[in-house]
This record gives structure tokens, sequence and C-alpha cells, in this order.
């Protein structure tokens, strides 16, 4: 057995312990991919050492409140950690929830050594993050703090919202369930009092956000129950070759046309994608690199874009 690699495993189940009120023996065996059998070992390990951990059967562990340590020490990879995380937060979330979180790392990088103190400030300039999309409505910096108080608190919301088939905006009064990030927007479910049904919304069409005082008037389930399950038979097979030096281009995009693998085949890339049909913008995509690249599979593909090659021959020829 590894000693020093269960010490750190235990250290670190018993900073997960202190991170949550209740934590399953579970949620443990999972994060550190260990039988259930060793977590209930480092249980005990730390309650032999004085740690005062309590348990009940088919609800979790917790640690006596009040009982602390002092602050554990960062190693310089988690250190490093939050110069990206710093970063990532200025672009991906409202001002508001940033403001707080620029609080929160100040007061982590407090207890930083004096040498990991200069290695996040060394490594900041070297990370930039940037979106080509508006996530959020600039007139309101405090979508997503608000949400995260209202399903915290379990109070409702008030939303003038401007939903992408309306021209005019509509007052709802909301019971938020979850938040989710998707297809570069920040999207969330909530119970609508007017139209008494549960809606999906999205950040950047929120014209003002309230939070009331009302409580929620329905039980919710999880977020995870609401969400839209995306089960979508994928029958159609398609093929290309694409010669290796454009290939590495396409890394980026191919996932968004259900890419499955790629094969090498020497001075080119045989790419495999599987998809619902060919209406998916597949074979406009395509035509971005068709100079250099090949369809192998199905000819319905190749008609198509055949199709599109000879309309904008066209409309512009002379």
């Amino acid at each position: 057995m590894d000693i020093k690699k269960r010490f750190d495993r235990i250290l670190s189940i018993f900073i997960h312990l202190q991170s949550k009120p209740i934590v399953t023996a579970q949620e443990l065996a999972d994060r550190f991919e260990v039988s259930l059998r060793t977590i209930y070992r480092d249980i005990r390990s730390l309650e032999q050492a004085g740690v005062p951990i309590y348990g009940e059967a088919g609800v979790g562990y917790a640690i006596v409140d009040g009982y602390k340590i002092p602050p554990t020490l960062f190693t310089r990879e988690e250190a490093l950690s939050f110069a990206a995380a710093e970063k990532i937060m200025q672009v991906y979330v409202d001002q508001e929830l940033n403001d707080h979180f620029t609080s929160a790392l100040f007061k982590m990088k407090a207890v930083l050594r004096s040498t990991q103190k200069e290695e996040v400030s060394g490594i900041a300039p070297s990370i930039v993050m940037r979106s080509d999309k508006t996530i959020f409505n600039k007139k309101v910096p405090s979508v997503l703090a608000t949400l995260f108080k209202s399903i915290s608190l379990k109070q409702q919301v008030r939303l003038v919202y401007v939903n992408g088939t309306e021209k005019e905006a509509t007052t709802r009064i909301l019971e938020p369930i979850g938040v989710f990030y998707e297809n570069s927007f920040w999207y969330f479910m909530a119970y609508c009092h007017l139209r008494e049904s549960y809606r999906q919304f999205r950040s950047d069409r929120i014209q003002s956000i309230q939070l009331l005082d009302a409580v929620f008037t329905q039980v919710h389930r999880e977020l995870e129950f609401y969400l839209p399950k995306k089960v979508v038979e994928q029958n159609v097979e398609v093929r290309i070759l694409v010669d290796k030096h454009m290939a590495s281009y396409l890394v980026w995009d191919r996932k968004y046309y259900g890419f499955v693998e790629e094969v090498d085949r020497g001075e080119q890339v045989e790419m495999h994608f599987k998809m619902k049909d060919l209406d998916n913008g597949f074979p406009r995509w395509f035509l971005m690199f068709a100079d250099q690249a090949e369809i192998l599979q199905p000819v319905e593909l190749q008609e198509k874009v055949e199709k599109l090659l000879t309309t904008s021959l066209l409309k512009h020829k002379k």
C-alpha cells in the first residue's frame, strides 16, 4: 500500500467533509475512485486521530459543528489554478457574482506563501479569455447573483423578459430551480406563475430582475428532472478524408456535427461522424475546407455539396 497516497487521500477527505454539511460515502468513493470499504476505513482513521465525525446510515457523514483546524496550505498547482479561475469568472459570470468571487479570491490568496503569490501574479498576464457573444444584458449586472440568492433562499423573483419570438417584454413572477450553461449562453429553469408551468429562460434576454420577499409556493425537484432529455437517433454515418495539416484546424468545430473518431491515413486523416440527418449545416461546414478534403460516404452528402456549389456558381456567374 502506498502510505503517502493514503495519507493524501485521508487529508483530502477531511477537507471535503469541511466543505459541505453532509457528505455520503458514495460521493467520496466516486471522487477518489476507491471502494466504499476503503472510504469506511479512512473515516475510521480520521476518527481515531481525534476528528469528531458523526454519521447516520442512509444520510452521510459530517464534522461536528464548530470544529476547525488551521487553514490548509495550497499546493503550487492549486494556487496557479486561481489565476485561470479569475480570468474565466471575468468573462462567464455577471458583474456582481464576479465581484463576490474576486473578494473571496483575495481571501484565498492571503494564505498563500510568498513564492506562490509571486507565481500567481506572474502567470496572470499570460491568461486571456475571449468571448464573441453577449452572455448578459449589460444593463442587468446581477442576473446570476440574484438567481443564486433566489434558489438558496427559496424566494421568488420578478423578471422583465423578452422572449425570442416576441417583440415586447413581459413581466413574470418566477420560482427559479437551477442554472445551466449551454451553447455559449447561461440559462435557468423556473416555475412561471404567468404561464403556470415550468419554462426555460436565457440570461441575455433579461431586461430586469428583482428578488422578492414572497417565498416559493411550489415544491420543486432537482434541475436535472426538468431539463429536456436529448435522445436523438444518430442514423446517418459520414466519412470524410481531410489533409492532415487542415485536420488540426477542425478539432473544435467537428464536435458540433457528431464527430466519433479519426483514423490516421498517412498524409490524410479519415474522420467519422454520426448524425440524425444532413440538414444540420454539415454540408456548408464541409465547403469551408472542401478543396483539401474528400467525401467518402454517403452519396447524399456529395449530392448536397454539389447542389450548394452549383447554386453558388450560378449566382456569381458573369
